[in-house]
């Protein structure tokens, strides 16, 4: 039975409802009628129809009878499956009919007797199926994304944000594309899509709530013409919509699943923009020389500075023996993504989302704003209620305002990195609300109460409610794009 089905049924229910099915099964293989097998158990027809219909449970004394009637053994009528296709869709037909989404509907429900096609079942449970999806997707509330998203990131804690599986598809791509050393090329890009099928294409009307288009039909990768300086994204973006189909994804049929595959096609990206055992090599090299540093890393494969720290992240704990923390966060405070496995304490809610909470002012992520000259590394130590951590920071702006991406470890560790030796310390005793967000009492004194500002609304507060096939996808307007771009078809010659 489909186990994307929503339904109201309990399981009691449904196991006699399974039951219900097995019986008239093996009467019907048995040839009998309900006459027939009336006089054989000596239980009336009524009641052998009650218990074919699921409406009613035989006795243990029943089942027997029935068993010798059949020749089989008891066991056969109390499986949990359905005995054959057709008892499966009927089974799946109720259940759906069972739903809250088709009875908030109003509609009369079906019955499936045997005049009713196959094909017509097949049907009808389809349809269920597709609803039942539309009800999940509209369900994705902000919440349900957090909870999702939560669940992801615990995942990755637990495998020390390391995905093997990944790592060696990735290894293997860039091996067949020729990358030895070196930033990967746009041209070595482009060869791994052709070698996957694809052709890259440039075009400056993609949908705004895309950042890539594949045309599976046609073999086509659509992206945006421009992007960051240096053309990070563009790589990026690539090999995002090609890891899809080297990862074998299906179309999504939850939310918390888009945000499984989202995670996977960043990881993928990550790993052929600083393959495996070059990046671990150069890092293994920059921890002999007490020296390691994100820009270091950054500058050596030509990726942005997050991708980079949020790489080091991947490979730290499985390779060089060292834990971990990373966040980004924008220039009021807000944790917009993190990940940890030294113990950093981040803030959460009662889900255990971090996702928007707002950072304490004295952590590093938040104090690099305080400079005047951004264009360096900042560097700081920062004692919290879980221990000392060192941090190194770099801030920058995009459309959406200023950014800081933060990377950090333990005290301890903090001897193999380069800005060690900073002598900026500061305390942090949230989640203490004497910390950093209760006024003085000067400042109390002079403002309380006559004060009433207009909150700014942040993005991830109202987040996008998944639409369409795809979460934030709007279908009409990829479904023109493609319409629009897609190759002309010659005419046929005689």
């Amino acid at each position: 039975m489909a186990p994307d089905l929503l339904s109201n049924l309990s399981d009691t229910d449904l196991r006699r409802m399974v039951l219900g099915k097995r019986l008239r099964h093996f009467r019907v293989r048995s040839g009998l009628t309900l006459e027939e097998l009336s006089v054989r158990t000596d239980v009336g027809t009524s009641q052998i129809s009650l218990f074919e219909n699921g409406k009613r449970e035989p006795r243990l004394s029943h089942l027997q009878n029935f068993a010798a009637a059949f020749d089989v053994d008891v066991t056969e009528l109390l499986r949990e499956e359905a005995p054959d296709r057709r008892s499966e869709l009927e089974l799946d037909l109720e259940r759906a009919q069972s739903s809250p989404a088709y009875a908030g509907l109003a509609l009369p429900r079906i019955r499936s007797p045997r005049s009713l096609s196959d094909e017509a079942l097949e049907a009808l449970v389809g349809l269920h199926r597709e609803l039942a999806r539309r009800s999940r997707a509209a369900a994705a509330t902000p919440e349900e994304a957090r909870r999702a998203n939560t669940a992801i990131r615990m995942q990755m804690l637990e495998r020390n944000n390391y995905i093997g599986e990944i790592e060696h598809i990735a290894s293997d791509l860039m091996r067949r594309v020729g990358h030895t050393t070196g930033a990967v090329t746009h041209r070595e890009v482009a060869l791994m899509a052709e070698m996957l099928g694809f052709t890259l294409i440039f075009a400056d009307d993609l949908p705004s709530n895309t950042r890539s288009i594949t045309d599976l039909e046609n073999g086509r990768i659509y992206l945006p013409p421009a992007s960051i300086p240096g053309g990070h994204g563009l790589r990026s973006l690539a090999l995002q919509a090609m890891a899809h189909r080297v990862l074998s994804h299906e179309r999504p049929a939850s939310y918390a699943e888009f945000l499984e595959q989202r995670l996977q096609i960043n990881y993928f990206a990550a790993a052929c923009l600083l393959p495996e055992a070059r990046a671990v090599e150069f890092l293994q090299q920059a921890k002999r020389n007490r020296n390691i540093a994100i820009e270091d890393l950054r500058d050596a494969f030509g990726v942005t500075h997050e991708t980079a720290a949020h790489r080091f992240t991947n490979l730290a704990t499985e390779h060089l023996d060292l834990h971990a923390h990373f966040y980004r966060t924008d220039s009021a405070g807000a944790l917009h993504r993190g990940y940890q496995n030294d113990g950093m304490p981040f803030p959460a809610d009662h889900s255990g989302s971090i996702e928007g909470q707002s950072l304490c002012h004295k952590w590093a992520g938040r104090t690099a704003f305080n400079r005047q000259n951004r264009t360096t590394e900042y560097y700081q130590y920062t004692d919290t209620p879980a221990g000392t951590y060192w941090s190194s920071v770099q801030t920058g702006e995009s459309e959406d305002g200023a950014f800081s991406i933060a990377f950090g470890v333990r005290f301890d560790d903090a001897r193999w990195f380069r800005g060690r030796d900073t002598p900026i310390r500061t305390t942090s005793t949230c989640p203490d609300p004497r910390c950093c967000r209760t006024p003085g009492e000067e400042l109390l004194s002079r403002w309380e109460g006559k004060a009433w500002p207009s909150a700014r609304m942040h993005a991830h507060v109202l987040a996008p409610l998944p639409t369409g096939s795809f979460p934030g996808v709007d279908d009409s307007d990829m479904y023109r794009f493609l319409s629009k771009h897609a190759p002309t078809e010659a005419p046929e010659t005689d």
